[in-house]
């Protein structure tokens, strides 16, 4: 059930900005407030416990009340910009409190990392920390001040397209740092 869940929030956000763009001429957004909310509440109430998840869970499903009760169609903007910050929090936070998040990502494959591999993965979360503010910045300033396709296309395409990015760009220098050890 927690996969289902997660799936339909997974689906939900990477088609939020489409929904957005499109779905305001057809829905109040006091209607995407009750339907991201909810699923929200589920995964919180059925997903494993992972380090923020419950954090962020709460601020969304704060956010889509808030989104309910105002019913302002502007409010639908700011939730990629919301994600974006929890992400830069708890992969910012877990540079402080460690271990860095890709530390921990990494022990999932490998439970015993060598130090120069330790090293290696609090830069590359220094990376995506960095990603994860800009981005946010980002999506926060087309909130501000730019039209909806503006919002919509960066949201929705370019955003996923530069996180690819970063991915693949990530894997390329991995595999010459481990050839090099």
């Amino acid at each position: 059930m927690s996969r289902l869940i997660g799936l339909g929030l997974l689906l939900a956000g990477l088609l939020y900005p489409f929904a957005v763009y499109y779905g305001t001429e057809h829905f109040a957004p006091w209607q995407f407030g009750l339907l991201l909310g909810s699923l929200w509440l589920l995964r919180a109430l059925t997903g494993a416990r992972r380090p923020g998840s419950r954090w962020m869970a709460l601020a969304v499903i704060l956010f889509c009340l808030l989104l309910a009760w105002f019913d302002n169609p502007h409010l639908l903007r700011w939730y990629p910009s919301l994600v974006s910050g929890f992400m830069l929090a708890l992969f910012g936070l877990s540079l402080k409190y460690g271990p860095p998040m890709v530390e921990r990502l990494a022990r999932m494959t490998d439970p015993v990392l060598p130090p120069h591999a330790i090293v290696y993965t609090r830069q590359v979360t220094v990376v995506w920390s960095v990603f994860f503010l800009c981005n946010g910045l980002l999506a926060a300033a087309l909130t501000l001040w730019a039209p909806l396709s503006w919002w919509t296309l960066y949201n929705g395409l370019i955003a996923y397209g530069l996180m690819g990015l970063l991915f693949a760009v990530e894997w390329l220098v991995r595999q010459r740092v481990r050839g090099r050890v």
